[in-house]
């Protein structure tokens, strides 16, 4: 997060009034809700760990054990479970 000094960038009668209740101390000013986005919907990270977890679905249900996926992707044992036995469309 980079800060931004707030005299170069809002009016002086909006940083007058704001002054009225914060002065010298870091404040925080969060997005618009239609500015969020979803964890890596950008990045295309959440794309990868959903592709990911399909897969460890299918080598499951063929056949692979909770201890062999967990093994071969990394993961613990828990999250394994976590994966193979969640509902997913």
């Amino acid at each position: 997060m980079k800060y931004i000094n707030a005299n170069k960038v809002l009016p002086e009668k909006l940083l007058l009034e704001i002054q009225k209740y914060v002065q010298g101390e870091t404040l925080y000013i969060p997005k618009q809700k239609t500015e969020h986005r979803k964890w890596g919907s950008v990045s295309g990270g959440r794309e990868l760990i959903d592709d990911r977890n399909a897969t460890i679905r299918n080598l499951f249900i063929s056949g692979s054990s909770i201890e062999q996926l967990a093994n071969e992707y990394y993961l613990s044992t828990e999250t394994i479970k976590k994966i193979v036995y969640s509902y997913k469309k």
